[in-house]
């Protein structure tokens, strides 16, 4: 679909929202909401693409002008204004593609990040608390806030898995590119003999939905309630404040035992269980839009290799983009914005690509 052709599309859209809103016979009060929020987010798109063909239509006078006109001097002015026209357009039409780029409904939401020890034992482990540190800092150095939902520790300062929600502006629409496989390679602090080792850790990041987006039938949950336990398996609770929620529909379980109360660890553990079944249902809206997805970068696929730390080289590595840092300190410190913004603007060409 061309780019004019969507021009027209969106300025015909917004002359409808303006009819119907201003309608003798109005609708609901629901429906009039709605409409009124299209519009509004409509508003900044139509003035970009007003001013996009202001400035076709003024290039196309000029050009006129030179043309036509006898005045030497005139024409100089004019090609003056012409050229740097010519200039401005591409930037113009830039940014009103990236404005009519489908909005990913989820981008403005928090998320659910969930990190797991993969292959690799003990080192695995700790790989996952490094991970789970790196995005600690980068969500402080965003300003978000970041919550720690229930770690599952092995004793020597690793992870075999981590849960944590963040919250704050558009932390979605920056962390939902971290969810796949993390590898890792460097001299374990347990070998001995300084070999490299390779292992790898889990990341999956979910929008956090919220009870409206995700109705979850009461009847449709088990829930089981225990004692918490520690490293071990030793018992660190006298009552049963552990809760462990398994959704019958879906298989999905979720267990939360860090609080010593078993109302919050509950609501807790109810937070994890709605944003895994958004994410479940999104990942089949997604499916159904496009089977070929899982082979376009950005595709959140948890099965596959997305980035390698190398600590030997100080290196680190986006394999769905062949982005190479050499900054792998700056990046394990909460440095994530550069690979970011790489990952947010290749997935805008591709999007932009499909509209073509």
């Amino acid at each position: 679909m061309s780019l004019d052709h969507n021009l027209e599309r969106v300025l015909a859209r917004y002359d409808e929202l303006q009819s119907l809103m201003s309608a003798t016979d109005p609708p609901a009060a629901t429906e009039i909401a709605r409409l009124a929020k299209e519009y509004s987010d409509l508003t900044p798109v139509v003035n970009a693409v007003n001013e996009l063909k202001e400035a076709r239509s003024e290039l196309q006078d000029l050009e006129a002008m030179l043309a036509d006109e006898p005045d030497a001097e005139m024409r100089q002015l004019a090609g003056l204004e012409s050229q740097e026209l010519k200039e401005r357009l591409p930037t113009l039409e830039r940014q009103v593609e990236l404005m009519l780029l489908p909005k990913d409904e989820a981008d403005s939401k928090n998320a659910i990040l969930e990190i797991r020890a993969g292959t690799g034992g003990d080192e695995a482990a700790l790989f996952a608390a490094d991970l789970f540190r790196m995005y600690q800092r980068y969500s402080e150095n965003r300003g978000w806030k970041f919550e720690l939902m229930s770690a599952n520790e092995i004793g020597i300062g690793g992870y075999k898995e981590a849960i944590a929600a963040v919250s704050g502006k558009d932390v979605f629409a920056r962390l939902k590119f971290e969810s796949g496989v993390h590898r890792v390679q460097r001299v374990p602090v347990t070998e001995s003999g300084g070999r490299i080792h390779t292992s790898a850790a889990t990341v999956a990041v979910m929008p956090e939905a919220e009870e409206v987006d995700i109705q979850i039938d009461e009847k449709d949950l088990r829930i089981d309630v225990f004692r918490a336990s520690g490293p071990g398996g030793q018992s660190v609770n006298t009552t049963d404040s552990a809760v462990r929620i398994t959704h019958l529909p879906t298989g999905i379980v979720v267990s939360q035992q860090d609080e010593k109360s078993q109302h919050k660890n509950r609501a807790k553990a109810m937070r994890v269980l709605r944003a895994r079944l958004y994410e479940q249902e999104r990942a089949a809206k997604d499916a159904e839009r496009a089977e070929a997805r899982r082979s376009q970068v950005g595709s959140g696929d948890r099965s596959e290799r997305i980035r390698t730390y190398n600590f030997p080289e100080r290196r680190v590595t986006d394999h769905r983009i062949n982005l190479t840092l050499h900054q792998l300190d700056k990046m394990l410190d909460g440095d994530l914005d550069e690979v970011i913004d790489a990952l947010l603007t290749d997935d805008q060409a591709r999007r932009l690509s499909e509209m073509t």
